[in-house]
């Protein structure tokens, strides 16, 4: 079976084609339950930046047919020209990149690591990780705990809160005096509310639907919290509004901004979207002293700044490179294994058969010592045929080649089905184990 990802990112979808995408939590449970009776394992990966499909599966062509149906059902036709598709150890490559964070819109932001945990803890809970899932997930977060701990990729992290604030203050030239109003107040929102004290803002706001999740984060942060009913007044003080909420239609609107625009004197203002799907609906930006910016804005900022992060990416892609490697030299060997017990357990069960016919041949004349004679014939014969395929089967596991070798012997020795009677005689285990 093979691993198969299916998906689209910041890099290849815009905003609007990434927010109709936007799964929420329920939707992706459904959405697992249906993909794992189709492919053999599924997990879904939903982000601000990124939806992607992670299949482990025999028939790959069935799998990603399920999934391309799914999400015609619930959106309806997305262009091919946004999605990406990676196969077996592109796919896990992938996986590798995307949990270290270097296929990040922000290189060596630690948010995706924990969103890719979510993920494989919910396909676990609902049954749809198994083994191969497991595996993969488990050495991918093994790599991005290495690259953390030993590249400089995750100091002085450029985030996307930090991005956005440093948006805020290129518009505004510095936010001393400015009133900020924060809606939402999840992590992102509570990042960004950081960002803006470290940056000067002194007038922050915080609205939220949950006003005392406001009230906390306001209590711990120095802000300011007020209740999401507000939001009509709130507007008219403001000189700038961020939204991080998880709306799935937008909060603000031509017909919900424009009525406030005369009570503030046609001062500008300017609003800053960093949702998905997005806060601010596009044709906000129409209105005149209305400057909108989203996460497609965001990236310019973010590209600028990530490029002194070259060295420690490329440190990054090496360790990955090395955790890739000893995670396929340790499936390389789990591939081994059943067919060395396959063959072992098909030559015994050959030997188990002939010494059968051979003794009962004989009848009772034969004495217990040449009985035992007969059977320590069978074992050698046995072990000295299978010396040089189980040495060369192991040397092959250390050189990544025993895929090719394991499937060629199963091939050779009929191993397709497991024997019948996979047990040895007991006189053979026996002496084997004397041995």
């Amino acid at each position: 079976m093979e691993l198969l990802c299916l998906g689209l990112s910041h890099k290849t979808a815009p905003i609007g084609v990434r927010e109709r995408l936007a799964l929420p939590a329920e939707h992706q449970e459904q959405l697992l339950r249906k993909l794992c009776t189709a492919p053999a394992e599924a997990m879904v990966v939903s982000t601000c930046n990124r939806v992607e499909f992670y299949l482990v599966a025999a028939d790959l062509p069935r799998a990603k047919a399920t999934v391309v149906e799914e999400i015609h059902a619930r959106i309806g036709s997305v262009s091919t020209d946004h999605w990406y598709e990676h196969h077996g150890d592109a796919a896990l490559v992938h996986l590798f990149r995307v949990a270290c964070s270097l296929d990040s819109m922000v290189i060596g932001e630690a948010q995706i690591l924990g969103q890719v945990k979510e993920a494989f803890e919910l396909a676990q809970r609902l049954g749809a990780a198994g083994g191969e899932l497991t595996r993969a997930c488990s050495a991918a977060f093994t790599a991005a705990k290495r690259v953390r701990s030993e590249t400089g990729i995750g100091r002085a992290p450029v985030s996307m809160a930090s991005a956005a604030v440093e948006l805020a203050e290129k518009i505004f030239g510095g936010l001393s005096g400015k009133r900020v109003l924060m809606v939402g107040a999840g992590e992102i929102a509570e990042l960004t509310v950081k960002h803006l004290s470290s940056a000067g803002a002194t007038e922050i706001v915080i609205a939220n639907r949950t006003l005392q999740r406001a009230q906390a984060l306001a209590s711990i942060l120095g802000a300011v919290a007020r209740p999401f009913e507000e939001l009509p007044v709130l507007l008219i003080a403001a000189d700038m509004v961020i939204s991080s909420t998880a709306s799935p239609t937008p909060l603000f609107t031509q017909e919900t901004v424009s009525p406030v625009l005369k009570s503030r004197r046609f001062r500008p203002l300017f609003m800053l979207d960093i949702a998905v799907p997005r806060d601010i609906a596009p044709d906000v930006n129409q209105l005149d002293g209305v400057y909108a910016y989203d996460l497609d804005d965001i990236q310019k900022v973010v590209v600028e700044n990530t490029a002194v992060r070259g060295a420690e990416a490329e440190k990054a892609e090496a360790l990955i490179a090395e955790e890739i490697a000893k995670f396929v030299r340790a499936r390389s060997v789990r591939d081994g294994v059943p067919v060395l017990a396959l063959l072992r357990a098909r030559a015994d069960q050959i030997a188990r058969a002939e010494l059968e016919k051979t003794l009962s041949s004989l009848g009772e004349g034969l004495s217990e010592k040449q009985r035992r004679s007969i059977e320590s014939m069978a074992l050698a014969i046995i072990n000295k045929l299978l010396h040089q395929p189980t040495a060369k089967l192991r040397e092959a596991s250390l050189e990544e080649g025993v895929s090719r070798l394991a499937g060629a012997a199963a091939e050779l020795f009929g191993l397709e089905e497991t024997p019948s009677s996979p047990d040895p005689p007991p006189a053979i285990a026996q002496r084997g184990r004397q041995r």
